[in-house]
């Protein structure tokens, strides 16, 4: 028994050497290798995949101002004339390639009031003695249209006065003195231009009234009108907006950076919408 025992203490003394034994070098250099393969592998799909979402973010943030920018063009420029007063013309067009392009209409607040008292002095106030002007706010842009004339222009009301019915305008003084009857109202005016100054991110600007332009939508590189009018021709600049029926519009807008994976260019998207006027030439 003690001998059969020596033997069993043997081979399992064998058996614990062969399962303490470690790895070779070979085997630890191809397991570094297949390791570097895999995580290779992985991080190469990582890159790809995030590269995708970045390209798919663009595009989703492309589409939206295309969008934006042709909704706005589209609500201003079906406005064109409603209710304005007489002294200038509700479209001002500009072939500039890309376009510019220029829209008057009566604000929807529809706040005016006669004066009623002749300006002595282009720098006098304006009295509408009598009448409401509260709806009039300080430190906004206001227009002042002589009836008879059929003129009128733009100034900067800074300060109202609703007790006595008196609106001041002292920062600059009219370019002449209106009549009594001259109405006093709120007239929206907004411009829409492309502003290339940096040229790797073009954009819609939009100026309301004589304020400072603003960037209404971003990457926006074209701009471009053709003008339906009343005996059925398309112009580039028509000759009087009283004979605009029609406005088509064209924008292309672009991506925030150019895509590797699509030769190294900018994705575009181009957009096309016809605007019926229905406020001229009725």
């Amino acid at each position: 028994m003690k001998k059969h025992g020596s033997k069993t203490s043997v081979v399992l003394c064998c058996f614990h050497r062969r399962k303490e034994k470690g790895f070779t070098l070979l085997e630890l250099l191809i397991a570094l290798l297949i390791s570097g393969v895999l995580v290779t592998a992985g991080y190469g799909v990582y890159i790809n995949q995030h590269e995708g979402w970045i390209i798919q973010e663009q595009i989703t943030t492309m589409q939206q101002n295309a969008r934006a920018a042709m909704h706005e063009l589209e609500t201003k420029i079906r406005m064109a004339g409603y209710k304005l007063p007489g002294g200038f013309e509700p479209i001002y067009a500009k072939n500039s390639n890309p376009d510019t392009i220029t829209i008057l209409f009566k604000s929807e607040s529809d706040c005016d009031a006669p004066i009623e008292h002749s300006m002595p002095q282009p720098s006098s106030e304006l009295r509408c003695d009598g009448h409401d002007i509260s709806c009039f706010l300080e430190n906004t842009w206001a227009y002042i249209y002589d009836p008879f004339a059929d003129t009128g222009e733009f100034f900067y009301i800074t300060q109202v006065q609703t007790s006595s019915s008196h609106i001041q305008h002292n920062t600059t003084d009219l370019s002449r003195c209106y009549p009594q009857g001259s109405i006093v109202a709120y007239v929206d005016m907004f411009k829409f231009y492309i502003d290339k100054t940096d040229t790797t991110h073009p954009n819609l600007m939009e100026r309301h009234v004589l304020e400072t332009p603003v960037v209404y939508a971003e990457n926006i590189e074209d701009l471009q009108f053709r003008y339906g009018l009343a005996n059925g021709v398309y112009v580039d600049v028509p000759p009087a907006a009283s004979v605009v029926r029609e406005v088509m519009i064209s924008l292309t807008a672009r991506t925030d950076k150019k895509d590797l994976q699509f030769a190294g260019q900018y994705r575009r998207r181009s957009l096309t919408s016809d605007v019926k006027i229905r406020n001229l030439g009725l």
